[in-house]
């Protein structure tokens, strides 16, 4: 069985957030108490997992749902000004030409991603948006996305930017595109061994064709 229903990570994968939300978290550095982000730092960052990232931090695991839900607040006044990832909108108008099913799981706001797919003009492309508050929780979310459309995981395959999107997806089994335009390098998110990884949104539709 073939997957017709692809899911998008939002933010770094469909909507280039990284710059807003760097600039966002060093604002909140000191009232978190991390360290702030240079260049040099946002660097080296790329290079870590997730997990490894916010143990380098030193945020408390109990103060992650806050920051996480400050952040959600401050980055919906810049909601206006983001651009979505060059190429991403013509690769997911040819993905629904094709007849796949397009969805979105994301840990931003189901408010801050419908503005964004309004204002540029992607949200009729999309058929769900599911949002939730855990850092490492996308597993549940997956599993309760395939339970309520009523999808089997070999119908269903998960492209992100990130290392966590990649952890996810397997604990959910279902097959993982990792995009290297978004956050992670290249090089870690090799390390974390999707089944594909791409650099290009032009390469998605590639990709799903060469699986018939």
């Amino acid at each position: 069985m073939t997957p017709k229903v692809i899911i998008f990570d939002f933010d770094g994968t469909i909507a280039d957030t990284v710059d807003a939300l760097v600039s966002i978290a060093n604002r909140l550095a000191v009232d978190f108490g991390y360290r702030h982000i240079s260049p040099e730092q946002l660097s080296f960052l790329k290079n870590l997992t997730s997990r490894e990232i916010i143990k380098y931090s030193g945020v408390s695991l109990f103060k992650i749902p806050f920051l996480v839900k400050k952040v959600k607040g401050e980055l919906k006044n810049k909601i206006p000004e983001l651009k979505p990832i060059p190429g991403i909108k013509e690769a997911l108008i040819e993905l629904q030409n094709e007849g796949y099913k397009l969805g979105i799981i994301t840990s931003n706001s189901k408010e801050n991603v419908t503005q964004f797919l309004r204002i540029n003009d992607l949200n009729h492309l999309f058929d769900f948006i599911y949002s939730g508050i855990t850092i490492f929780g996308k597993t549940t979310i997956i599993n309760n996305v395939l339970r309520q459309n009523q999808l089997q995981p070999q119908e269903v395959i998960y492209v992100g930017d990130e290392t966590r999107d990649i952890e996810a997806s397997k604990k959910a089994n279902i097959q993982v595109i990792a995009v290297t335009w978004g956050f992670n390098s290249p090089e870690v998110l090799a390390k974390q061994n999707p089944d594909y990884l791409i650099q290009r949104p032009s390469e998605l539709l590639e990709v799903m064709n060469g699986r018939h």
